[in-house]
C-alpha cells in the first residue's frame, strides 16, 4: 500500500499537511491552484509530487487526490 502526504501551501510557513512525514508520494499545490483539476495542475507544473510516479498516476485517476486537496484547500 502506498502512503500519500499531502501538502496546500497558503503562503510561505503557512501550510495544511495530511499524511505521514515518511510518506512514499508528497503531493504540493498551492492554495490558489487547490480548485484546478489535479491531473491538469500536475500538466501545467502547479501540482509537484516527489515519489512514484506510476502511484501518482494511479491518485490522481482514482479522484482521491482531488476530493482531499479540496478539502484541505477550504479551512
Amino acid at each position: 500500500m502506498t502512503t500519500v502526504q499531502y501538502r496546500v501551501l497558503f503562503a510561505k510557513k503557512d501550510e495544511v499537511v495530511e499524511g505521514p512525514d515518511d510518506a512514499d508520494v508528497v503531493v504540493s499545490v498551492a492554495a490558489a491552484d487547490v480548485a484546478m483539476d489535479p491531473s491538469v495542475a500536475f500538466m501545467r507544473g502547479k501540482l509537484k509530487a516527489t515519489g512514484s510516479s506510476n502511484a501518482l498516476f494511479e491518485l490522481l485517476r482514482s479522484g482521491e487526490t482531488a476530493a482531499i486537496l479540496a478539502r484541505l484547500g477550504s479551512r
